[in-house]
C-alpha cells in the first residue's frame, strides 16, 4: 500500500496535466484501490506518451488522417474544373516556407478548408464557388500558417492526451505507430472539430497576410474573404464558421493590418 501511495504521489504532476487533480490517495478497499490506481496510471501514461511523442510520429498520424479524409471525400480528378482552377491559382506552391505541400480540392458543397500537419491542404468546392482566386489563396495561406506555426501539432497532442481509449494497430515498417482503423474516424473528428485558440487564429491570419504579400497577391482579398464568410453566417453547414472566430471581427482587424 505504501508503495502504491508513493507511486501515485510521484504521478501527481502528470495527473494535474491530465486534469485529474482530485484523485484521492486513500482507498476504501485494496481491490477497489488497485483497480482505480490502474485506470489512473493508464491515463497518466497516455498523457506522458502524448507529451513526448516525436515529430516523426505526429507527421505519421497526420498522414494517416489525411489518407482517411481523402478516402471519405471525393477528390476532384485532374481534369475536373475545380482541380484545374486550384492547380492554376496555386501554381508553384508545391512547397512554401520550408513546408512540402499537397493542395487538392474536394467535390463537397461545404464552405470549408483544412490543413494537416503533414502539409496536406484540402479546399472544398463549396468554398471555391463563393470566393475569388485571391480569396481562396488567402484561405490557403491561413491554413499553411496553422501548419508552419505547429497549431495542428498542439491539437494532435491534446487529442492524444484526452482520448484515453485510443489504441494503435501495431507499427508500420518505419517503426511509427498507427491509429487503429476502427478508431480513426472518431479521432479525426476530435482533432478536426477542435477549435484553435483565438491567438492561434490571429497568428494564422497574420501569416496569411504575409503569405499574400510575399506572393504579390492583393492582401485585401483576405478581408473580403472574411466579409463573405460573415455574410454566410446566418446559414447552416458553414464549416469554417464552426471552428473559427467571428469573421466580421477578423475582417476589421485585417484591414487595420493592411493599412
Amino acid at each position: 500500500m505504501r508503495t502504491q501511495i508513493k507511486l501515485l504521489a510521484a504521478l501527481t504532476p502528470v495527473l494535474t496535466a491530465a486534469g485529474m487533480v482530485g484523485a484521492t490517495l486513500i482507498a476504501p478497499t485494496a481491490p477497489a484501490y488497485s483497480q482505480s490506481l490502474g485506470k489512473i496510471v493508464g491515463s497518466a501514461k497516455k498523457v506522458a506518451e502524448a507529451a513526448s511523442v516525436s515529430d516523426e510520429q505526429i507527421v505519421a498520424y497526420f498522414g494517416q488522417m489525411s489518407d482517411e479524409m481523402d478516402r471519405q471525400n471525393p477528390l476532384a480528378p485532374a481534369k475536373n474544373p475545380y482541380a484545374v482552377r486550384l492547380a492554376k491559382l496555386t501554381k508553384g506552391l508545391d512547397s512554401y516556407d520550408g513546408l512540402k505541400l499537397d493542395i487538392k480540392a474536394y467535390l463537397v458543397d461545404d464552405v470549408n478548408a483544412f490543413a494537416m500537419g503533414d502539409g496536406t491542404v484540402r479546399v472544398y468546392s463549396g468554398l471555391m464557388d463563393k470566393m475569388t482566386d485571391d480569396e481562396v489563396r488567402c484561405v490557403i495561406g491561413h491554413e499553411i500558417g496553422h501548419v508552419k506555426l505547429e497549431h495542428g501539432k498542439k491539437r494532435m497532442k491534446l487529442a492524444l492526451q484526452q482520448d484515453a481509449a485510443l489504441s494503435v494497430a501495431g507499427t508500420a515498417s518505419s517503426g511509427v505507430k498507427r491509429i487503429a482503423d476502427s478508431e480513426l474516424g472518431g479521432f479525426i473528428q476530435g482533432v478536426m472539430n477542435a477549435q484553435h485558440s483565438q491567438s492561434a487564429e490571429t497568428a494564422s491570419d497574420d501569416y496569411a497576410l504575409g503569405f499574400m504579400a510575399a506572393k504579390q497577391y492583393p492582401q485585401t482579398a483576405c478581408a473580403t474573404a472574411m466579409d463573405k464568410l460573415a455574410a454566410l453566417g446566418g446559414g447552416g453547414g458553414i464549416g469554417l464558421l464552426k471552428t473559427h472566430p467571428d469573421p466580421a471581427k477578423r475582417a476589421k482587424r485585417m484591414r487595420k493590418q493592411i493599412g
